[in-house]
């Protein structure tokens, strides 16, 4: 298991899909536009993790507009292998269609929220049993939705994996039964679901998900699974709007012409806006553009080989003598010292009085 699992997000990847179904169902965007991560460059980001409450409600809105069962097949049909990024391929690369669905398990992360969803492979009698645990919480109606989508991803990656359509021996789901069945048997290939269940499951035979995954390459899946855990250990988290705005401001740093009102901008508001909310969330413009500037220049110097006066161009410093001030300010040391320690910034001297 990974150690970056960010609880609290999903990818981009799985909100992209929430957003495509519910256009297809016809959910009003101004029910959802404004819910954060929903943004096109955070949608478009593959390294962007959005809040798990994103996906929430935009199933809610999704089952206000249309009956669960149908919604749960919308998400499934907008989810085509490969929309979900690396957690796709992790299942149909692997030597076996099960091999595969247990590393899919054990780097659920990549994909779902780790802190609201859990899946769980076991092996008994000749079958193969996953169950979805989702413990979020949302209206009935969205989390039966969620429930059945699920399950449908799963039996979908898998017959992408064996190549072949893969029916279920039975399903169930920790859901009511719905009036229409319909959708739910078009979603499973089977009528053999059952409702009320402790658990949302499918059960396979053995035999169907140890068969060698036809176009399986030897070495592929550990590339894979290191390939998830990097998205992870990189990813861009936004979990409230103070995460926004810093990534608003990242941005605008990049381009070398860092102001408020260019984040402003980019973020559709007013700066006498953007001051206030960032005074409600208690912090400032120039703190905030400190500590960018801090995280930067102690990576560049303790990553890169170059020079201070290089560095103070980059971060937005009139010279090396103004950068050379920064440093001893945070860290009571002077650029060189830092670089040459490589020590974190919790391990450096409270800082004393700037140098002259």
């Amino acid at each position: 298991m990974v150690s970056h699992t960010h609880p609290g997000t999903t990818s981009s990847a799985l909100a992209r899909l929430n957003v495509n179904a519910a256009r297809v169902l016809g959910v009003p965007a101004a029910g959802y536009a404004h819910l954060l991560g929903t943004a096109p460059e955070h949608l478009d980001d593959d390294l962007c993790r959005v809040p798990t409450l994103t996906s929430i409600r935009l199933a809610e809105l999704m089952t206000l507009h249309t009956p669960w069962p149908e919604v749960a097949l919308a998400m499934t049909r907008q989810s085509g292998t490969g929309s979900l990024g690396v957690w796709d391929y992790l299942i149909t690369s692997a030597p076996t269609p099960l091999a595969g669905i247990q590393d899919a398990a054990a780097h659920l992360g990549a994909a779902l929220d780790v802190g609201t969803d859990s899946l769980l492979v076991t092996e008994d009698n000749g079958q193969v049993v996953l169950s979805h645990l989702n413990a979020a919480d949302m209206s009935h109606e969205g989390a039966c939705a969620v429930r059945a989508c699920a399950l449908g991803l799963y039996r979908h990656r898998l017959g992408t994996a064996a190549r072949r359509g893969l029916v279920p021996l039975r399903v169930t789901l920790a859901t009511p039964a719905p009036r229409r069945h319909d959708a739910l048997v078009e979603l499973y290939g089977t009528r053999a679901i059952d409702f009320d269940a402790p658990v949302s499951s499918l059960t396979f035979l053995a035999a169907d998900l140890t068969a060698p995954t036809p176009h399986a390459q030897p070495g592929l899946s550990a590339v894979l699974r290191r390939h998830a855990e990097r998205t992870l250990a990189t990813a861009t988290v936004l979990r409230d709007w103070l995460d926004l705005f810093r990534t608003a401001l990242a941005a605008v740093h990049d381009t070398g012409a860092l102001t408020l009102p260019a984040v402003a901008r980019r973020m559709n508001l007013s700066a006498r806006t953007l001051q206030r909310r960032l005074e409600e969330h208690g912090t400032t413009w120039s703190a905030e553009v400190e500590e960018l500037r801090r995280t930067r220049i102690t990576h560049l110097l303790h990553h890169t080989d170059l020079s201070v006066e290089a560095i103070a161009a980059r971060s937005g410093y009139a010279d090396a003598r103004a950068l050379r001030r920064a440093v001893h300010r945070w860290y009571g040391t002077t650029p060189a010292a830092l670089r040459t320690t490589g020590a974190t910034p919790a391990a450096l001297r409270s800082p004393g009085p700037a140098p002259s």
